[in-house]
């Protein structure tokens, strides 16, 4: 009797059986090498996170927690599991570890779920001036289903207005109250919103989605050992895997795992979970908190260099990887200049600024950061050309009267200096031939 061959089995691998998403695959695999990637949300994983990612974990469905599972044949998954939540702790000194949350919105989402209910007051950084979505935004479902308050920064030196927040504390008694965001380039005074919200009976929740990666080498201070939630992404300056986390005091892990499952999801990502493992295991290295002081000295020089070249930076420059630049000084809004950024080579995200008289989608800036770039092994000189490089694309796009086919010619001048630039510094997870080209 002949054998069955399953048809996925009898196809070969993805250039056999389909070459048409293999192609998209590596053409984003040449764009990630070509260009300078400046958001500061984004990163390069290693290959071992990659491998630990797309394994085959991914076939195994496994609702519940390690020990309770609703399915059998968990043997593996649990000790996969337990071993992320067990690194999870000793990187960041937390009482209980979820890292099942599929990415920070919905572990934001289950604190929620958790720990208030539909109606209760919370309180967060207002999107316009460098918080989330989640934070009680009105677009969100946390500002649809809670009694959203937002607090903001100061007009007059972009950082966080503490009066404003001890006030509408008091007022409104939130059951939450949020800090962290992901356009502050400032640090956050953890301790200080602990005081506030403690003072008012309020769980206080810290979102590090943003400088995890920072807060586990100690390169920012920790918001654990002050505040009573703790959610993350697992990737940005992490450098791990599109994942989320959840990190809490004994007393509200109960209902926090809860929220996790059955509230919000089902069986977690198990290649996701591996690959949490060993992005932890990263973290604990010397390496990595020397990569993230570089990303914070990166970025100082970045700004400063930038600032010497007449951008106008949000709070005057940054403590951390972010920089939110307000670019109309420059003759631009911040959807042109991120445009023409891409077509220099140079990628970034448009972006409101505080107190911006600009809508979302056509806003007054840009944000920019340095994981990314810093996981390629740039250093300040190479700062220096990037800010050099973003100084003649403001040139070009504000210069009313330079032709289309001219300015065209000038982004794609600097765009070969980038890849040139880019060619020295090959980055960490993609692929590369003998030659040294990205394939």
């Amino acid at each position: 009797m002949q054998a069955v061959v399953a048809p996925s089995q009898a196809a070969g691998g993805l250039t056999e059986f389909d070459p048409e998403v293999e192609a998209i695959i590596r053409a984003e695999n040449k764009r990630q090498h070509n260009k300078i990637r400046l958001i500061p949300s984004e990163n390069y994983t290693s290959q071992a996170v990659l491998e630990a990612t797309g394994s085959i974990l991914t076939n195994k469905y496994s609702e519940g927690y390690a020990g309770e599972r609703y399915y059998e044949g968990q043997q593996q998954i649990d000790k996969i599991e337990e071993l992320a939540v067990k690194r999870a702790k000793a990187v960041f000194g937390a009482e209980h570890v979820n890292v099942q949350p599929y990415s920070g919105s919905p572990a934001n989402q289950a604190v929620y779920v958790g720990l208030c209910a539909p109606g209760d007051a919370v309180m967060g950084l207002s999107l316009a001036h460098g918080g989330h979505l989640t934070h009680g935004d009105k677009v969100s479902i946390s500002g649809m289903h809670y009694k959203s308050v937002q607090y903001g920064v100061r007009k007059e030196d972009g950082l966080i207005d503490f009066d404003q927040v001890e006030a509408l504390a008091k007022e409104h008694q939130p059951k939450l109250l949020f800090c962290g965001g992901t356009a502050y380039p400032r640090v956050v005074d953890f301790a200080h919103f602990a005081e506030i919200g403690h003072a008012v009976g309020a769980i206080v929740v810290a979102d590090i989605a943003h400088i995890a990666g920072l807060v586990a080498a100690g390169v920012h201070q920790s918001p654990v050992p002050h505040v009573d939630v703790v959610t993350t992404t697992t990737h940005k300056s992490l450098r791990g895997p599109r994942g989320g986390m959840i990190m809490c005091k004994a007393q509200y892990a109960a209902a926090i795992d809860k929220a996790v499952f059955p509230g919000l999801q089902g069986g977690p990502h198990n290649g996701t979970t591996a690959a949490i493992a060993v992005t932890l295991k990263e973290a604990m290295g010397v390496e990595f908190k020397a990569y993230s002081q570089q990303v914070v000295d990166n970025a100082k020089v970045l700004g400063e260099e930038l600032s010497a070249r007449g951008f106008a930076l949000s709070s005057g420059g940054t403590d951390n990887h972010l920089i939110l630049i307000d670019v109309t000084d420059k003759g631009v809004t911040g959807y042109q200049m991120a445009k023409a950024l891409d077509q220099a080579g140079i990628v970034c995200n448009f972006n409101r600024v505080p107190f911006d008289s600009r809508p979302a989608k056509r806003p007054s800036g840009i944000r920019i950061g340095t994981p990314a770039i810093t996981s390629r092994g740039f250093g300040a000189d190479e700062m220096k050309h990037l800010a050099e490089w973003m100084d003649r694309v403001a040139q070009v796009r504000a210069d009313e009267g330079k032709e289309l086919d001219d300015r065209k010619k000038a982004y794609a001048e600097i765009r070969a200096e980038v890849r040139a630039l880019c060619d020295r510094f090959p980055a960490p997870g993609l692929l590369y031939g003998e030659d040294g080209q990205p394939l």
